[in-house]
């Protein structure tokens, strides 16, 4: 095919019904840019041969380095069949684990999408990532066995044989669907169960219970994949080859006699053909015969392979004239076979004809978005599509339709902002000269030479003359002019390269879009509609049928921009476009300070925010980055604002410590990010700290056995609480610890104690917590506006449904005599309200918990009340930065089982009178106070006689106490701040008198391995503290797959490490899974007689805790408990004269 017009595609564009939007997933290295390359090669923008080895769509040159796929990118192409021409917006995405985020960007925009399985590897762990990513955008698919040619060359399988394994790889992909398939009918089927529980009044002896889980009655047939139904391709993309069974279906038709329409449902499957009665028979009529496919398709492939590999002239000249092919002479007669089989199958089986025919067969355009797909994208968080405005609900129509009308509402999603150079964009590029410019330059360039002769001949004719002639004078001062022009021009020449050079080195931002309703114009105004606008609470904000380019009253996270520029996405290029017809995919320019990863963008105000982008991959490797030079500091900041803004995943703070933190998914991601970072936006030298690992720290039960597994008896016990005892050293005078745990703390003027206690939460119900992290967090905002007396918008049943649920669940896993209503006693989660962590209220005379949502009460008034949120402040701080080395907590409790405020009541009571008495005193007294604060900022005072005005706190007055001293609420601060500081070391000791555990984050880690490397992936993997799951052979290949758990701590070098002892023979892909206790206690010293026999008096051996709380304790500056030289004597034996 000719390489296609711009204006072509334009007007296809417009044609909605012959747009497909699809995109190639796969397991990293099973060949989807090859086959993207196979694809694009159809249209003759890159040449045929090269298809496969280019890799044109991998434009980055780590990625043709490293050999894979690191961003999504897009390619127009033009396909005809059936004297129909289709449009077919394709987009290649990564198939790397830490890139995943790219692959979420590319699923939303599409409606389809290719799943590329390898046909050795079979399903692979991104396999189904991807699948299942598919299945939640509600996206279609279709399957494509890639590297069928490995069978026959690496794997020397019969076609029996291939034929088996084939199919088994289709079971395994269809037994993903069908789960997932599962849970959404059983998920479907508890929802009815619920409403009608609660909408159902009969009484109970007139239910009958429907015992069906609803699996029965619904049809999955079409889900699945099966090459009878067209949606699944057989393939070698490095060889071009590939097929779908309707190929041969219509040739076997023209040759047997037997109908086309039979010949499709027999020839995959156990059916055999009788060449006698010419019938086709099932498996069991017939035994030791070959199946169909085995008969009339794998055969033939395998005896051209067998001819070329063999170079048996006769039978591939046989095989040539047969099947009607041209081949060249080049081609017939290079040495390599793989170019001769690639020349032949690429004519008979060409791949993109089999490919594009099945996708734009079975894959729906954007008119057949469905209903379903439509509310999920509209209803955002826990909103149901209900509930949302009927203007919003409205505009459902518009997205069914996909319209290209004038009048219809324009909807734009754009899933990211990609870095481009800004000298690629199609405006910036030189563009070739007309004849006229041309004879313009040359006669400029004439001008300029005939200037410079003339320049050069006037000093000539001026030496002849008097020197000291005044007409010579002017001649040469003339000449001085002349010969002074030049440098003036040269700095305007170099401010001008100046300028270009910046020019050159910016970095231009386009936005990944797809126009999901109406027309996009260039320099159209639309609304960017930004994650947390909620249109139910802006809209009577704003004039009824107001548009973009009105001036409009401020209404937050909305915001207006224009879209400078419009692209047609291909590949390495851009081109220009002037509209876009809904249903396309397209790059805008000019929404670089507008958009920041993703966006909604619409004209009209009543269109939601669509749902947040789902990332499988989770950023966990964080790195502190600094300039070499700290004068480039401006010139990083920028540059990490770039890279955040270009990349989906990648996230950039700066911590409390003032350091820049780049937060990645893994080392592969991590290295690009840094090497964008000094190459493209940037440009400046920087040092990169060793990777930040996060921990949390819990606690656990008392342990029963000690550390070489002798259960702790009464003689061991002594020693134990003896060490217990000297820790406890460390805690001051004035807290109170019983043999219990529970901790008891005044505030530092003695009005209020605390006692608190901590306890471990039970495993299933910190996992419960995180995985509803999003809930509570709703929760926790409806509860604040309503404590604070806003005007609250009413929750959705669903959402309630889901809190009651959760409670349900946390009383579930809260069972025996401790927890005893322990669920409705909870009063805060933390860290930042929504941790896996809990604060519980077990003290009596105030009720106060997290479920106000579902109770429905106001905000009740007292004394407690009034505290309340410092006590939770409190809590928040101490689960924010542990005792150990400051990092969030994870699985604790803290039960606050003493609230004595009855001194500060006394002191309220007894200074009341004082306050309405003596206004006038009141200055005066204050004045008294101020020099009692000494070594503070004298403003400290009114500030704080503020804070407590407005807490209604007359403590600022001198109290008289036991002995008579005087002294000033003030210089401990406001009550507030007094009484969060005691809860958060209240807290902090509770938790130290407890065994204290890290807990070390842990990545999941499947490697595929040959036998003979078995060994040294166990030994990599035993060397790094990693731990073995499951070990399982694949079926007809000699391959393992091994699934390990690691933690992060170790894995940096893992898979460099791994791929070098195994000489690149396995490759680890790690995916962050979950949080586990370290068993090793950090503080632990040898205590009983066994234990110093066992590890000595000081247990040198490695506590692998203590190794990692030291490590983070260095990073941040805390004190460390190590030795820096043990025996100082053993320095003498060091030798003297070096």
């Amino acid at each position: 095919m000719v390489l296609t017009s711009l204006s072509k595609m334009t007007g296809l564009q417009k044609k909605t019904a012959c747009i497909r939007n699809i995109c190639i997933l796969a397991h990293v290295d099973h060949g989807k840019t090859t086959l993207a390359d196979c694809l694009i090669s159809s249209n003759g923008i890159i040449s045929s041969r090269l298809a496969g080895k280019l890799r044109y769509l991998d434009s980055r040159e780590d990625e043709q380095i490293r050999g894979i796929t690191m961003k999504s990118s897009a390619i127009t192409l033009l396909f005809g069949k059936d004297d129909q021409e289709y449009l077919i917006n394709l987009i290649d995405s990564p198939g790397h684990v830490d890139f995943s985020s790219e692959v979420s960007t590319a699923v939303r925009l599409c409606d389809g999408c290719i799943v590329v399985v390898d046909a050795v590897e079979g399903v692979c762990p991104q396999t189904h990532a991807v699948l299942r990513q598919a299945w939640l955008e509600n996206i279609r698919p279709v399957l494509v066995i890639n590297k069928i040619d490995r069978l026959i060359m690496e794997l020397k399988f019969t076609p029996q044989e291939a034929y088996s394994h084939l199919k088994n790889i289709l079971e395994q992909v269809n037994a993903i669907t069908a789960t997932l398939f599962t849970s959404k009918v059983l998920e479907e089927r508890a929802e009815k169960d619920l409403e009608t529980q609660l909408t159902s009044d009969s009484a109970p002896g007139d239910q009958v219970y429907d015992w069906s889980a609803g699996l029965e009655c619904t049809d999955d047939s079409h889900l699945y994949f099966s090459p009878d139904q067209g949606n699944v391709v057989f393939a070698s993309a490095i060889d071009g080859w590939g097929f779908g069974i309707e190929h041969f279906a219509n040739l076997y038709s023209q040759k047997i006699g037997i109908k086309q329409s039979v010949l499709l449902k027999t020839l995959w499957g156990d059916y055999y053909l009788n060449t006698k009665a010419k019938k086709i028979m099932k498996s069991d009529q017939s035994k030791g015969k070959k199946p169909l496919f085995v008969q009339l398709v794998l055969d033939n492939i395998w005896s051209l392979y067998e001819a070329v590999m063999k170079k048996d002239k006769e039978k591939i000249d046989k095989i040539v004239s047969s099947l009607g092919l041209k081949i060249g002479a080049r081609e017939s007669r290079h040495t390599d076979p793989k170019v001769q089989l690639s020349a032949i199958c690429s004519q008979w089986l060409p791949i993109s004809q089999a490919v594009l025919s099945m996708v734009c067969k079975k894959l729906p355009s954007p008119l057949d978005i469905t209903v379903e797909r439509v509310e999920k994208l509209m209803s955002v968080g826990t909103k149901a599509f209900d509930s949302l405005p009927q203007e919003t609900q409205d505009l459902k129509d518009a997205f069914m339709k996909c319209s290209s009308e004038e009048t219809a509402p324009v909807i734009v999603f754009v899933s990211k902002m990609f870095a481009v150079d800004a000298k690629t964009l199609p405006q910036n590029k030189p563009r070739p000269l007309s004849h006229e410019e041309i004879a313009h330059r040359r006669e400029l360039v004439r001008q300029r030479h005939a200037e410079k002769l003339a320049a050069t001949q006037r000093p000539e004719l001026a030496q002849p003359g008097a020197e000291g002639s005044p007409v010579d004078q002017t001649i040469k001062t003339g000449g001085m002019k002349e010969d002074d022009q030049p440098p003036v021009s040269q700095m305007e020449t170099l401010t001008v390269a100046t300028t270009k050079q910046e020019a050159e080195n910016k970095e231009a931002f386009v936005a990944f879009a797809r126009v999901f309703s109406g027309v996009v114009k260039k320099g159209q105004k639309l609304f960017v509609l930004g994650p947390k606008y909620d249109p139910a609470e802006s809209l009577h904000k704003l004039p009824l049928g107001c548009s973009a380019a009105d001036a409009l009253p401020p209404v937050p996270h909305l915001a207006c921009c224009t879209l400078e520029d419009l692209y047609l996405l291909m590949g390495r290029e851009l081109e220009q476009l002037e509209e876009v017809p809904s249903g396309n995919v397209l790059g805008i320019g000019g929404l670089q300070e507008f958009v920041l990863k993703s966006a909604t963008l619409s004209s009209s105000p009543a269109c939601p925010p669509f749902t947040p982008l789902n990332f499988e991959a989770t950023p966990i490797v964080r790195v502190a980055v600094e300039p070499k030079h700290p004068s480039e500091m401006p010139q990083l900041v920028r540059g990490m604002k770039l890279l955040n803004q270009a990349d989906p995943c990648v996230q950039v703070l700066i911590q409390e410590t003032g350091e820049h933190v780049l937060i990645t998914a893994g080392e592969v991601h991590l290295q690009r990010c840094l090497d964008d970072l000094k190459e493209r936006f940037a440009r400046v030298e920087i040092s990169v700290s060793k990777p930040i690992i996060p921990f949390r720290e819990t606690i656990t039960r008392p342990p029963k056995v000690d550390m070489v597994n002798e259960e702790i008896g009464k003689q061991q016990k002594v020693a134990v609480i003896h060490q217990s005892k000297e820790e406890q050293n460390k805690i001051p005078e004035g807290v109170q610890v019983d043999a219990d745990g529970l901790v008891t703390m005044s505030t530092a003027n003695k009005y209020a104690t605390l006692s608190v206690r901590a306890m471990p939460l039970p495993e299933e119900l910190t996992q419960l917590l995180e995985e509803n992290c999003d809930l509570i967090r709703t929760m926790e905002q409806f509860t604040s506006s309503l404590n604070e007396g806003k005007k609250t918008l009413e929750m959705n049943q669903k959402t309630l449904d889901q809190i009651r649920g959760l409670k349900q669940k946390l009383e579930q896993k809260l069972q025996g005599r401790k927890w005893r209503n322990a669920v409705d006693c909870i009063w805060s989660f933390g860290p930042r309200k929504c941790g896996p962590n809990i604060l519980l209220n077990r003290f009596g005379g105030y009720e106060r918990s997290v479920w106000q949502c579902l109770e429905k009460g106001g905000r009740e008034a007292g004394l407690y009340r009034d505290f309340d949120n410092s006590i939770v402040s409190g809590f928040q701080l101490a689960t924010l930065s542990g005792p150990m080395c400051e990092e969030p907590l994870m699985g604790v409790c803290f039960s606050v089982e003493k609230w004595d405020m009855s001194r500060f009541g006394e002191q309220t009571s007894m200074n009341r009178p004082d306050l309405e008495g003596k206004a006038a005193g009141e200055t005066l007294v204050t004045e008294e106070a101020a020099p009692v604060s000494t070594g503070r900022d004298p403003r400290l005072t009114s500030e704080s006689k503020g804070i407590l005005e407005g807490s209604q706190q007359p403590s600022r007055l001198p109290s008289k106490r036991k002995g008579g001293e005087t002294l000033l609420a003030d210089c401990y601060g406001p009550f507030s701040g007094q009484l969060m500081a005691t809860m958060k070391e209240a807290c902090r000791y509770a938790m130290q008198v407890k065994p204290q555990r890290l807990m070390a984050a842990m990545y999941t880690c499947e490697i595929m391995a040959t036998a003979e490397v078995l060994g040294r992936v166990y030994a990599v993997l035993s060397k790094r503290e990693g731990r073995v799951l499951q070990e399982e052979m694949k079926e007809g290949t000699d391959m393992f797959i091994i699934k390990a758990v690691l933690p992060v701590a170790e894995s940096f070098g893992f898979a460099d490490e791994i791929r070098k002892r195994t000489s690149g023979l396995a490759s680890p892909q790690l995916v962050f899974s979950h949080w586990e206790v370290i068993s090793d206690d950090p503080f632990w010293v040898p205590t009983t007689e066994e234990e110093y026999l066992h590890f000595g008096e000081k247990a040198d051996s490695e506590n692998q805790a203590r190794k990692y709380m030291n490590a983070v304790r260095k990073r941040k500056g805390l004190y460390v408990d190590e030795k820096i030289v043990e025996h100082a004597e053993k320095q003498r034996t060091l030798g003297r004269n070096k």
